[in-house]
Order: structure tokens, then sequence, then C-alpha cells
């Protein structure tokens, strides 16, 4: 199964992963050697840490190199659209609170509210696909149902 994701998102990826093999790990394996040399690794929290590191270090490779084989770059037309659809960044007005937010729809592995992108897949990511300029979405959530409106529909470079 694929994941969608922008090219954005994927050379973030890709970055981290090779700067973990790059930089990381071969730091952390100097630091294990280094820690080897203090002695008896029973009682050597150094060394202790330096291993937790390097568990650590392998597993998010691991997860990377598998996000990766798995990810499928989407192409975002920089045109306009008058429908919401993967990529855009997309204004919406609560029609509850009369609050104001702006969001990317991303994929799930690039998704980060704080930074107003959120995944497609998303409660809200879900409501707004495929609704145009006006339309006013439901979206379901454990608090029950809130309206939004949406207000713009922009391509932004991802």
């Amino acid at each position: 199964m694929k994941i969608p994701i922008t090219k954005k998102g994927h050379e973030a990826l890709q970055a981290e992963l090779a700067r973990l093999r790059r930089e990381d790990r071969p730091k952390n394996i100097q630091a294990i050697t280094e820690a080897r040399e203090h002695g008896d690794l029973k009682e050597n929290a150094e060394y202790k840490a330096a291993k937790e590191q390097q568990q650590f270090i392998d597993t998010r490779m691991s997860e990377l190199e598998h996000k990766l084989s798995i990810a499928q770059v989407v192409e975002i037309s920089s045109g306009q659209s008058d429908t919401v659809v993967f990529g855009v960044t997309v204004s919406i007005l609560s029609l509850e609170s009369q609050e104001e937010k702006c969001y990317t729809l991303v994929g799930q592995e690039e998704a980060d509210i704080k930074n107003g992108s959120i995944s497609v897949q998303s409660p809200i990511g879900r409501a707004l696909i495929g609704h145009r300029v006006g339309d006013i979405v439901e979206v379901h959530r454990p608090a029950g149902v809130i309206e939004y409106q949406i207000q713009s529909i922009c391509f932004e470079e991802l």
C-alpha cells in the first residue's frame, strides 16, 4: 500500500535518513568505542547510553527506509483548482466560533498541526477533500460535529 506524500516531505525524509547514516551513526559508533575504553561495561553508564542511542538511530533508520519504500510522491499542480485536493492550502471559518484557520493538506507522514499541515486522512482533511470555496463541511469529532465554511483554496510549492 502506497502512502501519499509531497515532494518536500519526501525530500525531508530522505535528508533525515542521510543525516542519520552519514553523521549520527558514525558519531554514535565513536561514542561506543570511547565508552568501551573506560573499563567494565556492566558499570559503564556512558556505554549503556551510547548503546541505547545506537538502538534509537537504527530503529529510526529502519522506519524511514520503510516510509520511503511505500511513499508515493504526489505532484502538486501549480494552477488553481476550484476544489480541495491533496497539497492545497485551505482557509476555513468555524461557524461556531467565527475563528479562521489555514491548513495545508498533506500525507500522514508529514502532518504537523503546529506548522499548519494536516493529514488528508484526518477528520478535517477527509471532510474538506472534494469541496469548493463557499461550501460548508461537517467535521465529526468526539466532542460533536463542527461546521466550517471554506473561505479560500490556494496552491503553494510543496
